[in-house]
């Protein structure tokens, strides 16, 4: 159980989530870390804390443990069919550490090594391990082409770390790399001005809609209603039982009548974005669903109050750059969303251009920007991890009820 923590994703060649690398802030270099009784207690009474369940979902875990860890205090309780043991330096020398990666390997469990040089063959713990991690910002392509054959031949599969552009995975593909962490998917992959698709105008309507001071409840019904993938969406974003535990909505005007003005707008929002992007990684929606709930709490949680939601909003479509393929100033143009919004989304906003800084250290584990932060917002930074991790929650949450019906990418 866990409050202080980061994920960052690990895609495969169809850029599909296939597992998520998980950082602890009270771990030595991102490892697991090991909290007394006492401590553990204190966090569960005191924070939001996560189960590994509730941060990776269905995903697969990496998780950095350091070789002290191995051999004297692996944690049982591990799943090995979720859960990749990462060594956090496989040149240690300790003895012990040989044998007892042996016998987390008899558990089913399977064994990752960092190895930016691409030297993991002449460590005496090889022949162990199953997936090797290489960051290609400090390794040349040519000594990795050269490499890659062998472990290959080694039944060792490759992660590309640092992968944070769409040159880079176009280039790691090719290479012969099976998954690769980074951020390239919420790049733009190609930037051109180009029309919104007819196709999209419902959307763009109902995006205009969600930002907007005024609510037509009956020009809300019309936009869904000439869709029926929208008014599918919508319900069962509804009934999702991480938004609504308690009743069964069966319309729009039901659901207004519960929910109320402003949720109803930051679904509408949510709906119109999963449309926008149905080309691209489901991953880059879910990280915009993070988002999304966390400025939201954050604005909460500073006692700001907007009808439309500005804070919801300016998460939600700050991704939009890696999802339309343009700027945002070339996006703002087409689409009809309030002043404020496109202030925010173009850095015009000192308070959401400070929440963008956090949710960005937080998704990279740059704690002590998360520190930083925390002062600037007059918030303890406790506390932002329990916002954060209840944002993580929700995302996974909507995610569920839109993963079955959303396209798969195009690679």
């Amino acid at each position: 159980m866990f409050a202080f923590i980061a994920r960052q994703p690990i895609l495969d060649k169809s850029k599909s989530v296939f597992a998520y690398e998980l950082l602890f802030r009270d771990g030595k270099s991102g490892a697991y870390p090991e909290h007394s009784e006492e401590k553990a207690k204190y966090i569960s009474e005191h924070f939001h804390p996560l189960g590994l369940d509730d941060i990776s979902g269905e995903k697969t875990s990496f998780i950095t443990f350091s070789s002290d860890t191995i051999i004297s205090r692996f944690p049982t309780s591990l799943n090995p069919e979720s859960i990749v043991v990462e060594l956090a330096d496989p040149t240690d020398n300790i003895s012990g550490l040989f044998e007892a990666c042996q016998h987390i390997k008899q558990l089913g469990f399977k064994l990752a090594i960092d190895d930016p040089m691409m030297v993991g063959s002449k460590h005496d713990i090889f022949p162990l391990i199953d997936i090797v991690k290489v960051d290609v910002t400090k390794t040349r392509f040519e000594t990795i082409e050269k490499h890659i054959p062998r472990y290959h031949d080694a039944n060792v599969q490759l992660v590309a770390e640092q992968v944070d552009t769409q040159d880079s995975f176009t280039t790691c593909v090719d290479l012969g790399f099976d998954f690769f962490q980074g951020y390239f998917f919420s790049q733009p992959e190609v930037r051109i001005l180009k029309q919104l698709p007819a196709s999209k105008m419902n959307i763009v309507d109902l995006m205009g809609e969600s930002s907007s001071s005024n609510f037509n409840i009956e020009r809300i019904s019309q936009i869904i209603e000439r869709d029926a993938t929208l008014s599918f969406l919508l319900l069962k974003f509804i009934n999702n039982p991480t938004i609504n535990k308690r009743y069964k909505i069966t319309s729009l005007k039901h659901a207004l009548n519960y929910m109320g003005e402003v949720e109803i707008k930051k679904f509408i929002a949510l709906l119109s974005l999963t449309n926008l992007g149905d080309e691209k990684p489901l991953e880059i929606i879910h990280m915009s669903l993070v988002r999304a709930k966390f400025f939201d709490l954050l604005a909460e949680r500073r006692g700001i109050k907007n009808n439309p939601p500005i804070s919801f909003l300016v998460g939600l479509f700050s991704l939009l750059e890696g999802l339309l393929d343009q700027s945002m100033t070339d996006i703002v143009k087409q689409l009809p969303l309030s002043d404020e919004v496109n202030d925010a989304l173009l850095g015009k906003n000192l308070e959401m251009n400070n929440y963008m800084t956090l949710v960005r250290a937080f998704e990279s584990a740059l704690w002590m920007n998360v520190i930083k932060q925390a002062k600037m917002l007059d918030i303890d930074q406790k506390q932002l991890h329990m916002l954060y991790n209840q944002a993580i929650i929700w995302g996974n949450g909507v995610r569920s009820a839109i993963s079955s019906h959303y396209p798969r990418a195009i690679a």
